[in-house]
């Protein structure tokens, strides 16, 4: 190396010498006190932080920051010793309330196990498999008098078993339904009960059909489930006979409830308003619950529903047999009146009353077999032959409801299969059940009229088609079967 360049590189060389202990020097008389460095945090236009600072402040990162001792001057510097620094939480230091805002969750040191009720289960069975100790059952149903609830489990019930952590019972939930349950929660002593019932949200639908094979079939092209199939049919019972009247191109229409908790879909309650058209002939029907609480349908007009007699004491059944006066018995190959009208069905079919009265004989009689008679006041009478039983606690001197199921069908005394034979009389005479002029029950209270109009009005109002006066959401079927709301 030539000797200028050597001369050079040894000055340069002196010059850092003396830079470096001067900084250093430096550095001991100014030490940084580490209360007043702030942290930064750099971006692309930040301006860079000296080395020196910036090495400072990683170092704050790992370390405890020293206590001040406030009666000292608080001009003066203060030195810290890296050696004695404890580690911290990095949030700690940027957030420095961050300790404060911890909060300590309790530790849950039960243990929960719910069990489905399944069929044949008793609640003995349902403890065992919960694994629950038996004693506790024995003590809650001996020393509560709500627990005997417990005895009516039914399938699809849940049990929610809540246990400390030595295994004892603290807490039973028999949960009945999305609406219902109980809880049974452990005292000192004994337990305390407490009923929950949830409201679910209401929301009202709308669906029509049109009879092309029978209703049952319409309704589920309707997506109408079958309970409301069946309730729309007990509504306009009284005037359309489901087993003979019904014409391919009858028409319904149905407005129901659909319940909803918690933004799910539930189920389906009441039909609120209803419309069949039979044969061309149209009826409504409108359901209103009066301020006694008793709920009835009627006609838009305010007549009710429910006449004093259903029109057939069978639902959906087929007739075998119409009367006649004149009719060739099929045993007996005699001319004999037929003085009812016979409805084929399978043995074991449930009968129903077809009005209130009086249990007057149930017994077995000559051709009709297994008989039962009612007598409805002092001038209707109706009688059901062939049975196969009667239902539990139908005897004589027994009042019976509308609607109530009475017997069975069977196929007793003069029978060549199993059927019902009904009959209808008229201050003894008989009449033919499917023609007879049944007698109308009682209009709504004059009392309750304008009340009555003005709640069933909107819902009339949607069985016509027409803008309703109360928010409805409607149910329509589209070419591909899927329904829209």
């Amino acid at each position: 190396m030539p000797k200028p360049h050597r001369l050079g590189l040894i000055t340069l060389c002196g010059l850092l010498i003396v830079v470096g202990l001067t900084r250093t020097q430096s550095n001991k008389e100014q030490p940084i006190p580490i209360h007043n460095v702030s942290i930064l945090a750099t971006s692309a236009h930040a301006s860079p932080i000296n080395e020196y600072a910036q090495a400072s402040a990683l170092n704050m990162l790992n370390v405890t920051q020293p206590s001040i001792d406030n009666s000292a001057d608080t001009d003066a510097s203060t030195d810290i010793d890296i050696s004695q620094a404890k580690p911290t939480n990095i949030e700690h230091i940027l957030n420095p309330l961050a300790a404060q805002q911890i909060v300590t969750q309790p530790v849950d040191k039960n243990t929960y196990h719910t069990e489905t009720v399944n069929k044949g289960d008793t609640l003995a069975a349902v403890f065992k498999r919960a694994g629950v100790n038996a004693k506790y059952m024995y003590h809650l149903l001996h020393n509560h008098k709500e627990a005997k609830s417990l005895a009516k489990i039914f399938p699809g019930h849940q049990l929610k078993f809540v246990s400390d952590d030595k295994g004892k019972l603290i807490a039973l939930h028999h949960i009945k339904d999305a609406l219902n349950k109980q809880v049974f929660t452990r005292n000192e002593a004994n337990y305390d009960h407490e009923e929950i019932v949830r409201e679910p949200e209401i929301r009202l639908a709308r669906t029509e059909g049109t009879i092309t094979h029978s209703l049952y079939a319409a309704a589920k092209e309707a997506h109408l489930e079958d309970r409301l199939t069946m309730s729309l049919a007990n509504i306009f019972g009284w005037d359309v006979d489901f087993a003979l009247d019904i014409r391919k191109n009858d028409s319904f229409a149905v407005v129901y409830e659909e319940k909803y908790l918690d933004g799910k879909r539930l189920g389906t309650g009441d039909i609120i308003a209803a419309e069949f058209t039979n044969k061309g002939d149209n009826y409504q029907a409108v359901r209103y619950v009066d301020s006694t609480g008793n709920a009835q349908y009627y006609t838009p007009q305010g007549r009710t529903m429910r006449k004093a007699f259903l029109r057939s004491p069978i639902e959906f059944a087929r007739i075998s047999s119409h009367f006649n006066l004149k009719r060739k018995h099929p045993i007996l190959n005699t001319i004999r009146a037929h003085k009812g009208t016979d409805y084929a069905a399978p043995r074991g079919t449930p009968i129903k009353t077809t009005g209130d009265g009086k249990v007057i004989f149930a017994g077995r009689k000559n051709g009709y077999g297994n008989v039962l008679i009612i007598q409805h006041g002092q001038t209707y009478e109706t009688r059901y032959a062939h049975l196969k039983g009667f239902a539990k606690n139908v005897r004589r001197g027994k009042t019976v409801k509308q609607g109530q199921v009475v017997a069975y069908v069977g196929t007793t005394g003069l029978s060549t299969a199993p059927h019902l034979h009904y009959e209808f009389r008229v201050n003894g005479a008989v009449r033919n059940p499917v023609t007879v002029k049944l007698p109308k029950a009682n209009p709504i209270a004059k009392a309750e009229r304008e009340r009555f109009f003005a709640q069933t009005k909107p819902l009339i109002a949607q069985l016509n088609n027409l803008p309703p006066a109360t928010q409805i959401a409607t149910q329509k079927t589209d070419a591909s079967g899927t329904t829209a709301m």
